[in-house]
């Protein structure tokens, strides 16, 4: 297969990632965009209480939905019925009102007991039944806005979003700033931003808010959703509870300065979440292809080399990044872990693309079973990491769990569904391009002149010409 033909895929692949590019870079621009505020407003200590409540907001998230969005885009466009498609909406709905509802009433009832097990201070409760408020509202708004998104009113969804972002931001500002009402002062504006939404929204919400469920609808949803629930957990575990362990077992300090570093590195997801978008109808309308095994794999490689090439540009502006966007000294040591907590942004999208065998051969439960194995995994390092390496051994946890992730699933994945995907080639790059990010990372750790960069810079593009060289030699050598 020659290299105009992978050309011509990667074009349509990219034209497909820039839509996608294009409705979620305002999101998480805003989001990231928020980091001088809180960083300047809020102490670490602040901050470590702020991470933990976001990371027990979106654990029940995940809860909430209970694999509902999966289950309510398959019956909604199953039938043409619109009565019926709108049962299933309605249904979804009460569902996820009453069980975040549920939640709220627990954290109204024990919230000092919440505070004292989660953050290790009982005087923070008010926090948790905020966040109860703000996770009633987000469920509904959540589901209108997903009804509209099957309705292919994609300019909505977008304009409704970005305006309930906008105005969480600057509530959260305007108080912090003149009211001084610190962590509370998110949770504020989260609630008056949504009530506002659902102003905007209330003739969809009055049409399929009810307190009636129709059991058998609700039954066909969650034997469908339900057993996607465990995975959702999974990747939580492996993405998120490290705050706690890093709470329980150092301070609420520590979990701060590690919640700014890994909201630096999430901005990777700024490309790699609309690839992954783009990548899985893209990868399964090409799979008739007589040519779709190797059209994976040289994509999956290539996706690998700009990865790593990124990641080391990451770890090379990281610091001037962070002094830019942040004020306080007392964060500017997050810089450090910025590029390693990329590097796990970046696994947790990668085993997507090279995982593509088992969507294709529908065989996805295999990715529930193994990534529950490594929410495991990563449970076990956390514990044995963290007193030896501090905030080290919490991003070494979240990188060697996805890494496992990646390495198990793609084994498993090709039992299923061969791609030609070599990996000497790939083990390769990723090995210079990991030592490369490192070596940038402590060039800067150990003050040593800048001039030192060039060298782990020189190594990873070499090792890219170098593979990309043997390729070419190998396509001449097949086409005598």
């Amino acid at each position: 297969m020659g290299l105009f033909t992978v050309l011509k895929h990667l074009k349509k692949l990219g034209g497909e990632t820039l839509l996608y590019a294009l409705m979620n870079v305002g999101t998480k621009l805003i989001a990231f965009l928020m980091l001088p505020i809180y960083t300047h407003y809020l102490t670490t200590t602040e901050m470590g209480v702020f991470e933990n409540i976001e990371a027990m907001v979106s654990v029940l998230t995940f809860v909430v939905i209970f694999g509902t969005d999966n289950a309510l885009a398959f019956y909604f466009f199953k039938t043409d019925d619109h009565k019926e498609q709108d049962k299933f909406v309605q249904t979804v709905l009460t569902f996820r009102f009453l069980l975040a509802v549920f939640f709220l009433l627990l954290f109204i009832i024990f919230g000092p007991l919440f505070s004292k097990f989660l953050l290790g201070i009982s005087s923070y409760s008010k926090l948790f039944i905020l966040a109860g408020v703000v996770l009633v509202s987000e469920s509904v708004i959540t589901l209108i806005l997903t009804y509209y998104r099957y309705q292919f009113k994609a300019k909505k969804v977008a304009v409704i979003t970005l305006i309930q972002l906008g105005l969480v931001a600057s509530f959260t500002f305007v108080l912090l700033k003149y009211l001084n009402y610190k962590v509370e002062s998110v949770y504020v504006s989260r609630l008056v931003s949504g009530a506002l939404i659902i102003l905007v929204l209330i003739i969809p919400i009055i049409k399929f808010f009810s307190f009636k469920v129709d059991f058998k609808i609700l039954k066909r949803i969650l034997a469908y959703g339900a057993p996607l629930v465990p995975a959702s957990i999974a990747f939580w575990v492996i993405t998120f509870a490290n705050r706690f362990f890093l709470t329980h077992m150092e301070s609420l300090e520590s979990a701060g300065v590690y919640g700014v570093a890994i909201k630096f590195a999430a901005m990777i997801s700024l490309l790699t979440s609309s690839i992954q978008m783009a990548w899985r109808p893209y990868s399964l309308s090409i799979q008739k292809n007589e040519n779709a095994p190797q059209i994976y794999a040289q994509i999956s490689s290539l996706i690998l080399m700009l990865g790593m090439v990124g990641l080391v540009g990451v770890a090379t502006i990281a610091p001037f990044l962070m002094k830019i966007m942040v004020s306080s000294n007392a964060y500017q040591g997050a810089s450090k872990y910025i590029a390693f907590l990329s590097l796990g942004s970046f696994l947790s999208f990668y085993y997507l693309i090279i995982s593509v065998g088992l969507f294709i051969k529908e065989q996805t439960k295999v990715l529930s079973k193994y990534v529950i194995y490594s929410a495991i995994l990563s449970v076990i390092l956390n514990i044995i990491l963290i007193p030896l390496l501090s905030i080290w051994g919490a991003a070494i946890a979240l990188v060697l769990s996805y890494l496992f992730v990646n390495v198990i699933i793609f084994k498993k994945s090709q039992e299923f569904y061969y791609i030609p995907l070599s990996i000497k080639k790939n083990g390769f790059i990723f090995l210079v391009g990991l030592v490369a990010m490192l070596t940038v990372t402590f060039i800067y750790e150990l003050d040593l002149s800048k001039w030192f960069i060039s060298i782990p810079w020189l190594a990873l593009l070499g090792a890219v010409f170098f593979v990309v060289k043997l390729d070419k030699i190998r396509l001449v050598q097949k086409s005598r």
